[in-house]
């Protein structure tokens, strides 16, 4: 990755761990949920074929009108959003960060040490992973600063292929076994043993709660359930909102239904660290990022979504 650093004396290598830290730690792509495609500058095509049943009967001569299996073709794309990271800050704020290597005289910010200086990009870094965490998955793109980039359900909730459970209405102790067993059977049988089930924290502790009710198969009290229902893989997720299910084929290669495209800028990766003012004590920290997220089957993904009752 080429990192063009601008206007300080900040080293290559604790620049390339923040830029990497950006894309790569927020929960989808960190335990491998969604396909990362890098270095997107302006659109990732991902193209879709299918076909009709081809099989049947054997004929001695077949003809033109024998043929089966028309070849379908069409496309999505993944066209990353700009956004950026700033803030400003003064370095004197954080000298007992780094008062045992403090340089000798006045304080100059670019003359502190490595160990120092990741110190305080780990801090910004991990506001950058928290936020870019909730956009992949809430993500809806607008106008405003809350508006990055549409994230995955934004791309669920938009394909008309979709898999969606009727008559939905909000997730509980009593209801969450048989609406998570309505969104695992809506999926097609092809597509099951290779799906996962995503899940909040609060649905997953009804499950848990709700299994521990049973007076025959329940876990104990104490114990926390194996995340799996039937067989299906459940990936608890922080961001993910509560009355939510989804299951669908979730993986970091190319089988995966989930999608994520980024680029840090759109012609190089560049973090600016400098003084605000010639004059002043305060420094800036800039970054330019780009993402975008999108599924490639709507008839791979089962949604339950009982945010609303319907």
């Amino acid at each position: 990755m080429a990192i063009v650093i601008e206007g300080t004396a900040y080293s290559g290598e604790v620049l390339e761990q923040l830029l990497v830290r950006a894309t790569t730690t927020n929960e989808l792509v960190e335990r491998g949920l969604i396909k990362l495609v890098p270095n997107v500058s302006k659109k990732y095509t991902l193209p879709r074929l299918k076909t009709g049943k081809m099989l049947q009967k054997r004929k001695e001569q077949p003809t033109s009108e024998d043929a089966k299996g028309d070849f379908t073709y069409d496309e999505k794309y993944l066209q990353p959003k700009e956004f950026m990271a700033y803030t400003e800050f003064n370095p004197r704020a954080f000298e007992n960060i780094w008062r045992p290597f403090q340089p000798k005289g006045d304080l100059v910010f670019a003359e502190l040490p490595t160990k120092v200086q990741n110190q305080l990009l780990e801090e910004m870094g991990k506001a950058v992973d928290f936020e870019l965490g909730f956009h992949f998955i809430n993500g809806e793109f607008g106008d405003t600063d809350d508006e990055l980039f549409n994230g995955i359900l934004y791309s669920i909730l938009h394909d008309e292929e979709r898999i969606e459970i009727e008559n939905p209405v909000g997730l509980t102790e009593d209801n969450i076994i048989s609406k998570m067993k309505a969104a695992r059977l809506a999926l097609p049988k092809k597509y099951r043993k290779k799906a996962k089930m995503l899940l909040s924290d609060e649905d997953f502790e009804k499950y848990d709660s709700a299994l521990t009710k049973l007076s025959v198969k329940g876990p104990d009290y104490t114990s926390m359930t194996a995340k799996s229902f039937k067989g299906m893989p459940i990936e608890v997720l922080s961001d993910w909102p509560e009355h939510v299910i989804v299951c669908t084929i979730a993986t970091n290669d190319m089988t995966s239904n989930l999608w994520a495209g980024c680029n840090l800028t759109n012609d190089y990766d560049t973090i600016k660290i400098d003084k605000v003012t010639n004059a002043g004590e305060r420094y800036f920290f800039k970054m330019l990022m780009t993402a975008d997220t999108e599924i490639a089957w709507g008839e791979q993904v089962s949604i339950y979504d009982g945010r609303v009752e319907g």
